[in-house]
Formats: structure tokens, sequence, C-alpha cells
């Protein structure tokens, strides 16, 4: 006969015995321990053994739905699959999901990616992960986590302003989500459901401060013959004459160096863009960089720090030495580089060329090994018609209009 609630819930075990069971129908009982503990389990054979089925426990798993549960372990039976194991995959299934959480699988992620990466780089991407994106999304299975879920972190972090910051999250993410891609934690990259520009605020477009063609003169008269730290000052002179960025230039070692040859190689490493970098050099760059030799010899960096001679000057230097000349806000170390590209270009010079110099293109791993040569002979022509036409401004002599170089 099937069984009945109020039999379950009376049923106890007989003094002396260390079981009992009340049986129900197709192999389901119930089996009640000396302790008052009962629990459902449910018979069956597979390969030609008896086996059972722990289904789990009454009151909380009641009689209707344990014979639900036996019906459905039946159909697993009955496709040739052991129930049994199914439970095991399926227990396992879940505590390997678990144990991907997305914090787990990016910082795996990022232990993988940040080998070539400059420490700074690197810092700020793991920083950037812990401050916004672990704390929204961290803690789930990285196969449940979705666009949606993307979205709403990176809205939080627009919420305060920070554009840019949440874009690269969900960049950051999205190569997360390669990774585990990759090592087939998930099936697909729920970073390219959404298009970032559809569902967030577009960035303000950066503006570097410079100053006005009309007062580059008498900036140049004040950067060569600033009257604070030398190292400042040739700082200055170089970053007006290479214009290169400005961590690239306070971090430059000497052994970078072929002055003989006139020529700058700035490792990868070191660069934006991941590859190496050339930077003719005028005649006039060489000087000043044999008189800093002069100061202070070929060895090491050529701008350390003020305490720290091991570690670069601070970007902060450059910013307060164009302050102390009255820049403050008018003038960056970054905005040379705009300097720079508004003369070539109204100078005639070839873009592509003035884009290369500067270190804008983007380039693949294929073509980075050839292409930081490229236009060599052209660059080192525009280089030294650059720093021939600073010293021209900076002396006062009345310069003509351009319209070819």
């Amino acid at each position: 006969m099937p069984l009945t609630d109020p039999q379950c819930k009376n049923a106890t075990c007989p003094e002396g015995k260390t079981r009992h069971r009340l049986t129900d129908a197709g192999g389901l009982y119930l089996e009640v321990l000396p302790t008052g503990a009962k629990h459902w389990r449910w018979k069956y054979r597979f390969g030609g053994k008896e086996k059972r089925l722990a289904i789990g426990m009454y009151p909380a798993v009641s009689l209707a739905q344990a014979r639900l549960d036996r019906d459905a372990a039946r159909l697993k039976l009955k496709a040739g699959d052991d129930p049994v194991q199914a439970k095991k995959d399926q227990k396992l299934a879940k505590q390997v999901k678990l144990d991907n959480t997305f914090e787990a699988v990016a910082r795996a992620w990022f232990e993988n990616w940040k080998g070539p990466k400059s420490e700074r780089h690197s810092g700020y991407v793991i920083r950037r992960l812990e401050a916004d994106v672990f704390p929204a999304i961290g803690r789930k299975p990285i196969a449940d986590v979705s666009a949606p879920h993307l979205l709403a972190m990176a809205k939080k972090i627009e919420s305060r302003g920070a554009l840019d910051i949440a874009r690269r999250a969900w960049q950051t993410c999205g190569q997360v989500f390669e990774f585990a891609l990759a090592h087939g934690m998930v099936e697909r990259n729920p970073s390219r459901d959404v298009r970032p520009g559809a569902a967030l605020k577009p960035r303000k477009q950066e503006h570097y401060a410079r100053v006005d063609a009309s007062e580059l003169p008498e900036l140049l008269r004040k950067v060569h013959a600033y009257p604070g730290s030398p190292y400042t000052r040739f700082a200055l002179q170089l970053m007006t004459l290479t214009f290169v960025r400005t961590g690239e230039l306070i971090a430059a070692r000497w052994e970078e160096f072929d002055l003989d040859n006139a020529e700058w190689r700035i490792p990868a490493a070191r660069m934006k863009m991941k590859t190496p970098h050339i930077v003719p050099l005028s005649t006039q760059a060489v000087d000043a960089l044999r008189c800093l030799h002069e100061l202070k010899g070929l060895s090491g960096l050529l701008f350390p720090g003020e305490r720290d001679h091991e570690v670069p000057m601070s970007n902060n230097t450059i910013l307060a030495a164009l302050r102390r000349m009255g820049y403050a806000g008018r003038m960056t170390g970054h905005g040379f580089r705009g300097v720079a590209s508004t003369i070539l270009h109204e100078a005639g010079f070839d873009h592509a060329h003035i884009e290369l110099q500067l270190a804008h293109q983007e380039r693949d791993e294929v073509s980075a090994a050839y292409n930081f040569a490229t236009y060599l002979p052209q660059r080192r022509k525009m280089m030294q018609w650059y720093a021939d036409h600073m010293d021209q401004l900076r002396q006062g002599a009345k310069v003509i209009p351009f319209k070819a170089a």
C-alpha cells in the first residue's frame, strides 16, 4: 500500500532496530532512524546492480515531492543514465561553477595578462577591478554574469562621472571573458552583446592645455632660461624637441641613446603602443643631451628623482616648472605634442610621418616588427626642420608661413 502523509509524520524506529523502512511504491521508501531522522530513498537497478538514490529528508521533502523526484530519476534511468552518478555530476558541476567566480577567473586572467605590461599599467588595471568590478560581480559564477550585469556595473561607475573608467572596466571584463571562453569556463562573451557606446554616455573629448602659436616664442625663451633645476630645464627642452609623452621622457635611460648616430630607441615595454619607437634626434637635441651628459654622466636614468635616484623624476615636475613660468592651466607636457602636430601639419609635412613620430598608430604584432622604422629618413628631416623652426621662434626671427615642407 502506498504511504500517506500521517504515516510519514508518525513513523518511528522500533526499539532495538538501527533503521525502519516504510515502503511507498515504485522502489521509493522512507527510512527512519532511531534518532528520529527520516530519509527518502529510491531503490533501482543499473548495470545489473542494485543501487539507492538519496532523495532528501522528511518533512523538508514531502511525500508528494519525493514521488516527483523518483519519477524524474526514473526518466534518467530509462534514458540510460545512472541517477546516482548524474546527481554526483550535478553536484560537481555546481562546485566548479562556484569556484569559477568572476573574481577568481579575472585574477587568473590578470596573472596571465600582466607579463609584458609595465608595473604602473598592470597595477592600475587590478586596482580598478578591485575597486569597481569585483564588488559588483566578483562573487557571481562567471557563467552566470550577463550583459545586464555588466551594464549595471558600468552604469554605477558612470554615475560618479568617471565615463572613461566605465568604458575601460567594460573592456577589461571583455578580456576576462575571452580568457574564460578559451579555457572552456563559459560558452560566450556577454560583453559583446551590447556595445558600450549604445548604453553608456559618450566620453568627453580630452584636450590637453597648450599655448596658442602666438605665445610659443615667449614660452621657448622661458624654457631656455629656466632658473630651476638644470635637469628640469633639459627635460623641458627635450620635450620641445622630441615631443614624446612625458612618461617616456622622464623614464629614459642612457643606454637607449646613440648620440653619434643621433637616435633614441625607446623599448616596447615603455611605449603606450607596446612596440619599439625610434626618435631621430636633431642637432639641438643631441647638444642638449651632451650637456646633460656633462652634468650627470652616461649611466642610469637621464632624469632621476630628487630623493631616490633609482626612480624617475615625477610627472608633476614638468607641470610645476610650467606653473612656475606662468603657464598654470595653459600648458602641459602633453601640450608640446599637440603644438608639434599642429605646426608640422601646417608646414605641409606628411600626416603619416607625423602620426608615426607621435607614436599614435595602432599596430598589429606582425607589422609592429617592421613599422617602427618606417619613413625614418623623412622623419629625420622633419625633426631637424622642427628643431630649427623652434630656434627661429625663440630667437625672434621673422617666420614666413609655409605652403609645403
